[in-house]
């Protein structure tokens, strides 16, 4: 693990000293657990990003084949 040093608001320390002794881990694991918790939701909303932007980005392309008539062929009897 990397040493990392941040600053806190007297309430955030407060609060986070409190959840610690409910709890009985270290703060240091508290701080560790809510930032993969951001982490893990940050990438959720780029990957949700990143299909928005995709959805359609052929539909106004020509050169590519009919899908929809090659779905049919596969589709017969």
């Amino acid at each position: 693990m990397i040493r990392t040093q941040i600053y806190l608001t007297d309430r955030q320390r407060a609060e986070l000293a409190s959840i610690s002794k409910a709890l009985k881990i270290k703060q240091s694991e508290l701080i560790r657990e809510a930032v993969d918790r951001f982490i893990d939701q940050a990438g959720q909303h780029r990957r949700e990003i990143v299909l928005r932007e995709a959805a359609g980005i052929w539909k106004d392309r020509e050169d590519l084949p009919d899908f929809k008539a090659m779905r049919n062929e596969w589709d017969r009897p």
